[in-house]
C-alpha cells in the first residue's frame, strides 16, 4: 500500500512540474508582431539615436507606442559611425540621427543594407564663434573648422559659399571638399574635425560650422549663430533608417506613425523653439 501511495504522489508531482514548465513567461517577446500576437504580447524595438534632439523625441513617443504593443528601447550614441554599423549588424532595429546624404554616403562606402523610411525634422546647420560677432569681422587668414565627414563637410562649404566667403568649382554640390574650393579671397585656413568634436573646439578657431544636434547638446543657441541654413526644402532632413528586411514591419510602421504626428510637431515646436523644424 505504501508503495502505491509513493507512486501516485510521484506521478502527481511530475504532472504539476510539467504544467508549470509549459506556462509562458510574462513580458516582451522580441521579434514577434504585436498586431498578430496574443493579447498582451509586445514587440521590442531598439532604436539608436543622438541624445539631442533625436533621443528626446523618441522618449516622448515611447508611452504611446507602449499602448500599441511596442516597447521602445532608445540607445544613445555620441558619434555618427556606430549607429549605422550596429543597425547593419542587426544590433538595432532602426536609427535616428542622420540625414539621407550622409546615409547614402555610408551605404556606398561600406555596402550597408540600410534604407531611409521617413523624414522627421530638419536641423539647420550653423556657424558659431567665440571670437567674432558678425561675418564682416572674419579676418584674412582666419581659421575655420568644418566636419571631417564628406557630406557634412560639403554642407559646411556650401553654406560658406552662400555667405560669399568662398567659391566652389562649378558643378560641385553636396559632396564638396576643401579641394573643390576655387576662390578663397580671405585665405581662410580650414581644419577638418569629427563632427562631435566641433562644439568643444569652438574656442580654438575663428569660426566653426556645427551640426545643430551637437550645438544643442553643447548648449550653443542656434539663434545666436553668425549664419545658419534655411530649413525650407532642405535636402538634409533627419530620417528614420532601417534595413530592407524590417522596413515594412508592424513595429516600424507604428514608430513612423507616432513620429509623423501632430503631437510630435507640437513637441518639437514647443521644446526647441524654432531651432529645429519638422519635415512632414
Amino acid at each position: 500500500m505504501k508503495k502505491w501511495t509513493f507512486v501516485l504522489t510521484l506521478v502527481t508531482l511530475i504532472g504539476l512540474l510539467a504544467a508549470c514548465g509549459s506556462k509562458p513567461e510574462a513580458g516582451t517577446e522580441p521579434g514577434k508582431d504585436a498586431a498578430s500576437g496574443s493579447a498582451g504580447a509586445t514587440t521590442k524595438l531598439v532604436v539608436g539615436a543622438s541624445p539631442i534632439p533625436h533621443a528626446e523625441i523618441l522618449k516622448h513617443i515611447a508611452p504611446k507606442l507602449k499602448e500599441q504593443g511596442v516597447e521602445l528601447e532608445v540607445k544613445e550614441y555620441t558619434d555618427y559611425v556606430m549607429p549605422n554599423v550596429q543597425l547593419h549588424e542587426k544590433q538595432l532595429d532602426a536609427n535616428f540621427f542622420q540625414h539621407k546624404p550622409y546615409m547614402d554616403d555610408q551605404v556606398a562606402k561600406n555596402k550597408y543594407d540600410l534604407v531611409a523610411v521617413a523624414n522627421i525634422h530638419v536641423e539647420p546647420f550653423g556657424a558659431y564663434s567665440k571670437k567674432i560677432t558678425k561675418v564682416d569681422e572674419l579676418q584674412d587668414g582666419a581659421t575655420v573648422a568644418i566636419p571631417s565627414d564628406a557630406t557634412n563637410g560639403g554642407r559646411a562649404l556650401l553654406l560658406l559659399q552662400k555667405q560669399g566667403l568662398i567659391k566652389l568649382k562649378d558643378g560641385v554640390t553636396l559632396n564638396a571638399t576643401v579641394r573643390d574650393i576655387a576662390e578663397n579671397k580671405k585665405n581662410l585656413n580650414f581644419k577638418e574635425l569629427e563632427a562631435a568634436m566641433l562644439p568643444r573646439a569652438v574656442d580654438d578657431f575663428d569660426l566653426a560650422l556645427i551640426n545643430t544636434n551637437y550645438a544643442l547638446q553643447a548648449q550653443l543657441d542656434p539663434k545666436k549663430a553668425l549664419f545658419i541654413e534655411e530649413s525650407l526644402n532642405s535636402p538634409y532632413s533627419n530620417i528614420i533608417t532601417t534595413r530592407s528586411d524590417n522596413k515594412d514591419s508592424d513595429a516600424i510602421k507604428k514608430l513612423l506613425a507616432a513620429l509623423q504626428s501632430e503631437d510630435v510637431k507640437t513637441f518639437i515646436n514647443d521644446k526647441y523653439n524654432g531651432a529645429i523644424t519638422t519635415a512632414f
